[in-house]
């Protein structure tokens, strides 16, 4: 059983539904290309299972939140973190933040001076499997296990 998801939207804003729209919303999934990692529980996973047309998830691991954190993590400004950010939450440093990230201790949008999501950028040398489709359909939507790796290209 997972701790917490890594969760990545890959369909735009348009025809979404509202009661979609409204989910996303409340996972911080507003545009496109954002993700963000979300702690396991119930209830997330009912909200993922609902959207599931329109973003991909997997289990989050320390490795690809800490790659998120020291190159994507923002503050207030689209300012960069820095290890004083992080360490006044409370933490030694971006691995004991994303261990306790990835172990679904902390959610991302309680801790104060982050961004609750990570901007990424369309992945280098494009997306290999449909985006229309779910994982189990050849496609890449919904519950993935390779989504660590297509994150990788578009950090």
């Amino acid at each position: 059983m997972a701790k917490a998801y890594l969760v990545l939207r890959i369909k735009g804003q348009a025809d979404v539904p509202h009661w979609a729209r409204t989910t996303m919303s409340l996972l911080k999934l507003e545009k496109k290309h954002r993700a963000t990692v979300v702690p396991a529980t119930p209830s997330t996973s009912g909200m993922l299972k609902k959207i599931q047309t329109f973003v991909a998830w997997s289990d989050a691991d320390a490795g690809i939140v800490r790659e998120l954190l020291e190159k994507k993590a923002r503050k207030a400004g689209y300012r960069p973190v820095t290890d004083e950010d992080i360490r006044a939450m409370g933490y030694e440093g971006t691995d004991a933040l994303a261990e306790s990230l990835s172990e679904g201790k902390v959610a991302l949008s309680k801790l104060e001076p982050l961004k609750p999501w990570f901007a990424l950028a369309p992945p280098r040398l494009g997306f290999k499997r449909s985006t229309k489709r779910l994982a189990g359909q050849k496609g890449i939507l919904g519950r993935n296990a390779d989504l660590p790796e297509l994150v990788r290209r578009m950090i």
